[in-house]
């Protein structure tokens, strides 16, 4: 199984912007690849997905918002998110649906 680990976690203020990526220690190229998130106290959800062709599918909280993309040569997925809200925050999480990596953190203040 492949291991995933996310980084681009960060402090942001209510409307800021961050890119987290995640890198895998396999290829990634016929794989699809999801972002999910947890808030403290909330069960894990999901955000976004990512399907070997690129195409891309968001949950109705993110979309216009969030983007989701892939760069295959680098077995590296990523998520812009914009105008990002108090209730972003959490520990988001790259998965491929067998491997989970273990989190980033992110925070965003009103």
């Amino acid at each position: 199984q492949a291991a995933l680990v996310e980084s681009g976690g960060g402090l942001v203020q209510s409307g800021g912007s961050l890119r987290l990526s995640c890198v895998s220690d396999t290829t990634i190229r016929m794989k699809t690849l999801a972002w999910h998130r947890q808030a403290p106290g909330k069960q894990r959800e999901f955000v976004a997905n990512i399907v070997s062709g690129g195409s891309t599918d968001y949950a109705d909280s993110v979309k216009g918002r969030f983007t989701m993309t892939r760069n295959s040569a680098k077995n590296t997925v990523y998520l812009q998110m914009n105008n990002l809200k108090p209730e972003d925050s959490g520990t988001y999480y790259c998965t491929t649906g067998y491997s989970w990596g273990p989190g980033t953190q992110v925070t965003v203040s009103s």
